[in-house]
C-alpha cells in the first residue's frame, strides 16, 4: 500500500476534498547540496494536487488524513500512461516506415501512433478510474485542530 499524508480542504456530504503536499524524490533538499533538483523546484510553480476521497466520518480543514492506495494500482495506472503512448509510437512509426519507406513518413506514423494511443489510454484511465482498486482511501486521521488546545489551571491568562 502506497501511503501519503494529505490536509483536508473541505469536507461536505461524505466526500472530503484534500491537498497533498508537493514531496521530491529523496527528502534531502535541505541540504542543498546532493542534487539539482531544488534548482529545478524553483523554476516550476508551486502546484497542489487536489484530491476526492468518500469518508462518512466528518473531517474539519486543516485536519491531517494518511491516504493510502494499492501497489498493483499504482503500478497498472503508470504502466498505461507511460507504456501504451509509448508503445503507439513505435508501432505506428515501423508500420508507416515498413510501408511507405521514408523517415518522413515513419516520423509522421509515430506522431499518429503516439496520439492514437494517448486518445485511448485517456478513454481507458477514465473507466478504470471509477473502479474501486483505483480510489484513494482514509488509513488514518489525525486529531482536529484546534482539539488539543488546554490551558493549565494555574497559569496567568495573556
Amino acid at each position: 500500500m502506497m501511503k501519503e499524508w494529505a490536509t483536508v480542504v473541505s469536507w461536505q456530504q461524505g466526500v472530503a476534498l484534500l491537498r497533498c503536499d508537493r514531496k521530491t524524490g529523496c527528502g534531502n533538499c535541505n541540504a542543498r547540496s546532493g542534487c539539482g533538483v531544488p534548482a529545478l523546484n524553483e523554476l516550476v510553480p508551486e502546484t497542489e494536487h487536489p484530491l476526492q476521497v468518500r469518508i462518512d466520518q466528518l473531517l474539519k480543514p486543516g485536519q491531517r488524513v494518511e491516504v493510502g492506495i494499492a501497489e498493483g494500482s499504482l503500478l497498472r495506472s503508470a504502466m498505461l500512461v507511460y507504456l501504451m503512448p509509448l508503445l503507439g509510437m513505435m508501432l505506428g512509426g515501423s508500420l508507416l516506415q515498413y510501408w511507405l519507406g521514408t523517415d518522413a513518413f515513419a516520423a509522421l506514423g509515430a506522431l499518429l501512433g503516439g496520439g492514437v494511443a494517448f486518445m485511448l489510454v485517456r478513454s481507458l484511465a477514465h473507466r478504470l478510474g471509477k473502479q474501486a482498486d483505483y480510489q484513494p482511501i482514509v488509513l488514518q486521521i489525525g486529531i482536529p485542530p484546534g482539539a488539543m488546545d488546554v490551558q493549565a489551571e494555574n497559569s496567568p491568562l495573556i
